[in-house]
């Protein structure tokens, strides 16, 4: 460090004062010292304790690599733009999304402080603020994310010591305001419920290859309306898994159909057909012989296996309403023919086509017990993630296997 070189100084009570350090006529004491680029620095102190105190974080902070200097004068908004606009190699859909969620909800507020100031206790009351405001649980994870990259290209810069934000989140979930909603499989009667109604009601048969589809292979949605006619070989029964298909807002805003590559290695696979998906594919195919094959072109990708009446691409949105309102209208006839035959109805929770995900996945571990096999069928990138559904069991299941053991244990 380059300190200016005063000798021979003394304070007023007699005390020798350090190279950099000087008593103001107002009393006051003060440091001066020049940063690695040469521009000069003071702080002050009422006693010369205090400043030496102050002048030891100056000097820990230097031969750390820190810049305390520049840390005092960026903000979090400052470094969170740093980091998404060297971010060269995220896909324009999770850049988007982070720039989303960091505009909507840190930006106005909490964005605007100096990351030099920003203590573990204020990340906290951040996201308590923002929790007790009405954001939804998996939203506030989101924003957690954000904020979380941000702080942690201040530390990788040398501009703080420690991430602020690191395990904030651990301690907001252990709080009674958390509430993150588990998602629940369907129950075996719920889906036979659901896939006899779509079968039957002409208004919403045509959706029943693609939802036969999702509930058949566990494919995420936008793996499922990305499938192409190439990517299915029917003389093995096996489905390829190599791109998914999103259409949400870039970074500027506008929605636009884009064809991505799986984000790990895991969500390219190969899933096989089991007898109701290789029937489904082979409805929609002889339907499409009579009706006309997709024609859109999307990236370089052509020959879409579910398209409308248009012959374009399904987006997500536009098979989650169809499964809102075919579940609606389940419900509606439901209650009325339970009335009428004087039984309880066997209602529908809204769900969406995640859940039929989470359903598939639940079917394949009550009949799976090699968590590798339905992990890489799934595309699980985290084997905790397959785990955690394993551990969850369903009633009926339960009930099974407790009935299968009568007489089996021999309690008396």
């Amino acid at each position: 460090m380059n300190m200016a070189a005063i000798k021979g100084r003394k304070d007023s009570k007699g005390y020798v004062l350090r190279t950099g350090e000087t008593q103001r006529a107002d009393g006051r004491y003060c440091y001066a010292y020049s940063d690695k680029n040469k521009v000069r620095h003071y702080i002050y102190a009422k006693t010369l304790p205090e400043l030496r105190a102050r002048e030891k974080e100056v000097q820990l902070k230097y031969e750390q690599g820190l810049d305390a200097y520049a840390a005092k004068k960026l903000t979090l908004n400052d470094c969170f733009d740093r980091y998404i606009s060297q971010k060269y190699n995220l896909k324009e859909t999770t850049k988007a999304n982070y720039m989303y969620m960091y505009n909507r909800f840190v930006r106005p507020t909490f964005g605007k402080r100096r990351i030099a100031e920003i203590r573990y206790s204020d990340v906290k009351e951040f996201y308590f603020s923002i929790l007790k405001e009405g954001i939804k649980a998996n939203t506030l994870e989101n924003v957690h994310t954000v904020v979380h990259l941000a702080l942690q290209l201040a530390v990788r810069d040398g501009l703080i010591v420690n991430n602020p934000s690191d395990s904030a989140m651990t301690e907001i979930k252990r709080s009674k305001l958390w509430d993150a909603p588990k998602r629940r499989a369907l129950t075996i009667p719920e889906q036979k419920a659901f896939m006899n109604f779509l079968e039957s009601d002409r208004e919403y048969e045509g959706w029943l290859p693609i939802i036969t589809v999702l509930l058949g292979t566990g494919m995420r949605i936008g793996e499922c309306i990305a499938i192409r006619w190439e990517d299915l070989d029917f003389e093995n029964r096996m489905i390829s898994v190599n791109h998914n298909l999103t259409d949400r807002p870039d970074s500027k805003g506008v929605c636009k159909k884009r064809i991505e590559t799986p984000k790990t290695e895991a969500g390219t696979r190969t899933i096989p057909m089991i007898q109701e998906v290789f029937d489904a594919f082979i409805t929609e195919y002889e339907i499409q012989k009579c009706l006309g094959f997709c024609e859109e072109v999307i990236d370089g990708y052509s020959g879409f296996v579910f398209n409308t009446a248009y012959h374009t691409v399904y987006s997500a949105s536009a098979v989650n309403n169809a499964i809102h309102r075919a579940t609606k209208a389940y419900n509606d006839k439901e209650e009325t023919d339970a009335k009428n035959e004087g039984r309880e109805p066997l209602l529908l929770p809204d769900f969406s086509a995640h859940h039929l995900r989470h359903t598939f996945c639940t079917r394949l571990c009550e009949n799976e017990t090699n968590l590798k096999v339905i992990m890489s069928i799934m595309g699980h990138a985290d084997i905790s993630t397959t785990m955690d559904i394993y551990a969850e069991c369903s009633k009926e299941k339960k009930k099974e296997v407790m009935t299968n053991l009568e007489g089996c244990i021999i309690i008396k």
